[in-house]
């Protein structure tokens, strides 16, 4: 198990809080396990790793447990290949949205991508869609949440430290 080693005007060098940038509201370094390279790798290689168990999914679920041809394989790499791009245009989209829209795109993103597979599947149109909206609900209403305690957190450690670096 990795610990982090303690930073200096900290005791435990646990994280303090911050604003996601490696820096804590008074300004200094926040300790991370990880560097930016395993970052960077991970920013790339997570969205096609779950790529390709959803291009796989799609292909098992258009194939109705049939053999597996050809056609089918393209299918499935085609989806990876479709997924893996649309997931990169909404994060680059998204990052550049207020919250509201930020959780608006990735619940739609997930609704559209359960629908392509449950379509798949051979159930009725209305059910599809459905259970579409409902996850894109749920995806949309718990990132809101997230985004917006995440957000009100920072700034009220930021309004903190102009307090504290005005009577100082």
């Amino acid at each position: 198990m990795a610990h982090a080693v303690p930073t200096r005007g900290t005791s435990t060098g646990a994280r303090t809080g911050g604003t996601g940038t490696g820096r804590d509201a008074s300004g200094r370094r926040t300790p991370d396990v990880f560097g930016a390279r395993t970052h960077l790798l991970a920013k790339w290689a997570m969205p096609l790793a779950i790529g390709l168990v959803y291009g796989y999914w799609a292909a098992s679920v258009r194939r109705h447990g049939g053999p597996v041809t050809g056609w089918n394989l393209l299918f499935g790499f085609m989806t990876v290949l479709a997924f893996v791009l649309l997931w990169y245009v909404v994060r680059a989209v998204a990052d550049r949205l207020p919250r509201e829209g930020h959780a608006v795109l990735w619940g739609a993103f997930a609704g559209s991508a359960l629908g392509f597979l449950y379509s798949g599947s051979g159930v009725a149109m209305f059910t599809c869609v459905l259970v579409s909206l409902l996850l894109a609900a749920a995806v949309t209403a718990g990132l809101y949440y997230l985004f917006a305690t995440r957000q009100d957190a920072e700034d009220a450690r930021a309004a903190r430290h102009r307090t504290l670096t005005r009577t100082t």
